[in-house]
């Protein structure tokens, strides 16, 4: 199929446009929120169109768009007295409202539900194409399905050039993420998605309103998608994006103590102090931040970056909309830097006793956080799994598992297969440690300790308030080394040697603990007093 490229200004385009949808076709059209692939919406064929066009599961539903308050009526079976006075304040504009649907309203457009969700874009262009087809649109994001949105044609084009009839051009997006969504056929009203309309502004027309648990979080098991939007992942580029929550000392802390090439989506002024780096609004203005936020997440994948760690906005106003997509598109991955006890990080040279350590620390009220089982658990993630499949190949998962002494193989004869190994596995298991630290926080522990062998090969000392290595002389640590994995002396002697130096653990220790049998109170104390 080739695309027509189609121009707003030109007023014949605008005809052109209307009859492809008048005659059953697809065409992508501006609106004020984002580019929307549109069909109409009364022509159950050609709306079916919209799914295999953008590869969109058939069980997302669409919103419905209009030109008028005069062509709703036919779409829902009675109109609510609120929508004439959220029409009045709000349309045309960013809201969409769902009422109960007519049967005029084919069931592809709402699949498995008796509502419809309606809007009327405020951008001219997208009311004037609806008014030249004289059909309502059903138009969900001109984009391929679960990437960014499209707020500019060349988005779209990228997305979905050869798979639809046409594209017309009408500018950038003024708002940038889709429309808030609300329904009317809930008792009282229920947000199921936030936007450039936000909770304050619909409380000023609608009195208190219930916000669906699926704007912060994933859907349950089985239960329905109410609107476009609340799918598990969504939004979302090729490179794996992580929300990080804190102040921007804190996020400059975690992105600079990376250990591999990762993108640093921050806000205005704040890229300065990254390699890599892109900007999406400024802080604490959530409608800066919508406008720029699809922008920045495509260009996350243009910068070559496999990983993105992206400032966490404020969760109020415009800036709930732009949380909602971003937890989305990161499949709800969130580091929470915002950690109100000291957190130690503690490893050391085999054999030096560093487990004695993490033990006696713990008897003294310090919550143990073990790195290696937490490397055990990330692998097990269906996220992290696929990204094993991606990188290291199909073969390496077998039965929805990962083989893991198979990617080892891989990986430690590859430099670079080591650094794709590590860009998968860090930023979970430093997302998991957190997790662990705020639950030792809700448990009243003085501090939580994070053991980790390669904590200094890590990312997990962006997280800590100081660093612990425990250290011996080469003769103790052998003979314990001997008794404790009843190995030879030559095999203990090769794993001794395939670490560190003792120097390198002290160097880049802020606290050195010597264990060569003395009693270790004395030094345990110390560690406590610097908590």
């Amino acid at each position: 199929m080739k695309t027509l490229k189609l121009n707003s200004k030109n007023k014949n385009d605008l005809v052109t446009a209307a009859d492809i949808l008048k005659n059953g076709g697809l065409v992508a059209i501006p609106t004020e929120t984002v580019y929307g692939l549109a069909a109409n919406a009364l022509d159950a064929e050609a709306v079916k169109k919209i799914f295999v066009a953008k590869g969109r599961p058939n069980d997302n539903p669409l919103i419905v768009h209009v030109s008028s308050l005069e062509e709703i009526p036919p779409l829902v079976k009675e109109i609510d007295p609120r929508l004439y006075e959220l029409a009045e304040k709000f349309w045309p504009g960013p809201l969409t409202v769902i009422l109960k649907k007519s049967d005029a309203v084919p069931d592809v457009v709402s699949p498995k539900l008796d509502t419809v969700a309606i809007r009327m874009p405020s951008h001219p262009d997208a009311r004037e194409i609806i008014r030249l087809s004289g059909v309502p649109l059903a138009a969900p994001s001109a984009n391929a399905s679960g990437k960014p949105s499209p707020t500019s044609v060349s988005h779209v084009v990228d997305d979905l050039d050869g798979r639809i009839d046409a594209v017309i051009d009408g500018g950038e997006c003024a708002v940038g993420v889709e429309s808030t969504v609300i329904t009317l056929a809930t008792e009282p009203p229920t947000l199921l998605r936030p936007g450039g309309v936000t909770v304050e502004e619909l409380e000023s027309v609608l009195g208190k309103i219930a916000i669906s648990s699926a704007v912060l979080e994933k859907l349950k098991d089985n239960e329905k998608a109410e609107s476009p939007g609340m799918k598990y992942k969504h939004y979302a580029p090729k490179a794996r994006v992580t929300i990080v929550k804190g102040d921007f000392e804190k996020y400059k802390k975690f992105i600079l103590a990376q250990k591999t090439s990762v993108c640093a989506v921050c806000f205005e002024g704040e890229g300065k102090y990254f390699e890599n780096a892109i900007e999406y609004g400024v802080e604490n203005d959530g409608s800066s931040q919508a406008h720029g936020l699809f922008d920045a997440l495509r260009e996350v994948d243009e910068s070559g970056c496999e990983t993105a760690f992206v400032r966490c906005p404020s969760i109020s106003g415009v800036g709930l909309a732009v949380y909602n997509r971003l937890i989305r598109s990161a499949a709800f991955r969130v580091i929470d830097l915002e950690i109100n006890i000291p957190v130690i990080g503690l490893t050391g040279q085999t054999g030096a006793g560093k487990s004695t350590v993490a033990r006696l620390l713990e008897e003294n009220g310090v919550y143990n956080i073990d790195a290696d089982y937490l490397s055990r658990i990330a692998v097990e993630n269906p996220e992290v799994i696929s990204a094993f499949a991606e990188n290291f190949g199909d073969d390496v998962v077998v039965n929805g598992s990962l083989d893991r002494r198979e990617v080892a193989r891989r990986a430690f004869s590859d430099p670079e297969k080591q650094k794709k190994l590590n860009a998968i596995v860090h930023p979970e298991v430093t997302r998991l440690a957190v997790e662990e630290i705020h639950k030792a926080e809700k448990e009243n522990a003085k501090a939580a300790l994070i053991d980790a062998a390669l904590l200094f090969e890590s990312d997990l000392t962006s997280i800590c308030s100081f660093t612990v290595s425990v250290v011996a002389d080469k003769e103790t640590r052998l003979e314990r080394i001997i008794k404790r994995d009843s190995i030879s002396r030559e095999d203990a002697l090769i794993r001794m040697n395939a670490q560190k130096s003792e120097e390198y653990y002290i160097e880049n220790a802020d606290v050195v603990i010597s264990n060569n049998g003395e009693d270790l109170n004395t030094e345990i104390k110390k560690v406590i007093e610097k908590i």
